[in-house]
């Protein structure tokens, strides 16, 4: 179940399932909700009269029409009453109706706005809270890989997140130089070399050999023998690292990769690699690895070892390995916390990717 913050358009994101959030008649109204029904089309609105309201704390689905999304899931917000209506109890009603629509459905995205947090006048910090713990609990108790958004959108998205300003303090202070860049992170289509410290293509040297038009010569069939040779004597790769830490530590590894906010999927794939040392290994995008070490609550040193493993290094060149490295120096080992800052500053959050 990863989870991420983005601050976009929610009425064009290519996901299973948008949630809208509705008034009780469903019938359309203001802000996100008639952003939704512009986008839909006058065949949303059909759709939703027939289905006479809802309640607040309720949701209801529908089909996305002309939206990206193939569905709407309508969920009724509270009106903020100074929090004595029992408006949080309300709002994390709403989440729950909603991600249980989304199972039922067999979603495997969904993006939910901050439902209550406009007109409505739930606080943003608050709302923000909410949403997260709820969608954590929720599946704590599922066992369904959905990717979540949080859809932060406007200007004004940093006013949902409750950062300590020791820790922005830090951040602003340590960001004050000209040659700081921002680190893009991609599923690499390359491994780590460990003869030559470089990166390799993931060709296997063998396939190159008889793809390859023109003859080979004896300085290329060397260099192949030498890089097979180091790959033969590689010592503990990523895959193994991870999986021998988890069982040091005795996590649970469902535990695990949900707190590194990665899909089974890339777990399923790592555990794989780490039963077979045999062959090329498994290289992650570097916030994947960073979100496990997060995750397995490792110390600085131990980080870089396991960044090593998958041929990347923490650099204090880069605005996200200084967040991150001030994250693990002061035990912020939450990724949902994690992300938030690097959020906040616009920079790519760890985990997996999200498309």
């Amino acid at each position: 179940m990863p989870l991420f913050i983005i601050n976009d358009d929610i009425t064009k994101l290519k996901v299973d399932a948008i949630v809208n959030a509705a008034n009780r008649s469903l019938l359309g109204g203001g802000g996100v909700d008639g952003a939704i029904h512009r986008a839909a089309g006058p065949a949303l609105l059909n759709e939703c009269k027939a289905l006479h309201g809802s309640k607040t704390g309720e949701a209801k689905i529908t089909k996305g029409y002309k939206l990206p999304a193939k569905y709407v899931i309508h969920a009724v917000g509270p009106v903020w009453h100074g929090g004595k209506r029992n408006e949080e109890e309300l709002l994390t009603s709403c989440y729950n109706n909603s991600l249980k629509l989304a199972v039922e459905n067999q979603c495997k995205s969904i993006a939910f706005p901050m439902i209550s947090a406009g007109v409505y006048g739930y606080p943003k910090i608050k709302a923000f809270k909410v949403a997260v713990q709820t969608i954590n609990t929720f599946f704590d108790n599922y066992q369904d890989d959905i990717d979540v958004y949080l859809v932060l959108f406007g200007k004004d998205a940093n006013n949902f997140l409750d950062i300590d300003k020791a820790i922005l303090d830090y951040i602003d202070k340590a960001f004050d130089r000209d040659d700081l860049e921002v680190e893009e992170f991609s599923e690499d289509k390359h491994l780590f070399n460990p003869l030559t410290g470089t990166l390799i293509s993931r060709l296997d040297p063998k396939s190159f050999l008889m793809n390859k038009k023109k003859e080979t010569s004896f300085w290329d069939l060397f260099k192949i023998n030498k890089l097979n040779e180091a790959i033969d004597k590689r010592e503990e790769n990523f895959s193994s690292m991870v999986m021998r830490l988890i069982k040091e530590k005795n996590i649970d590894e469902v535990a695990c990769y949900k707190a590194a906010n990665v899909n089974k999927q890339i777990f399923y794939k790592i555990r794989r690699h780490a039963s077979k040392p045999d062959g090329i290994p498994y290289q992650p995008a570097k916030g994947i690895a960073l979100a496990f070490a997060i995750a397995l609550k490792l110390d600085i040193e131990e980080t870089k070892k396991l960044l090593e493993k998958a041929g990347y290094s923490l650099s204090k060149s880069y605005k996200t390995d200084i967040i991150i490295e001030y994250c693990i120096s002061n035990n912020i080992n939450d990724i949902n916390k994690v992300n938030e800052i690097l959020f906040y500053y616009k920079l790519p959050l760890i985990g997996s990717k999200y498309n």
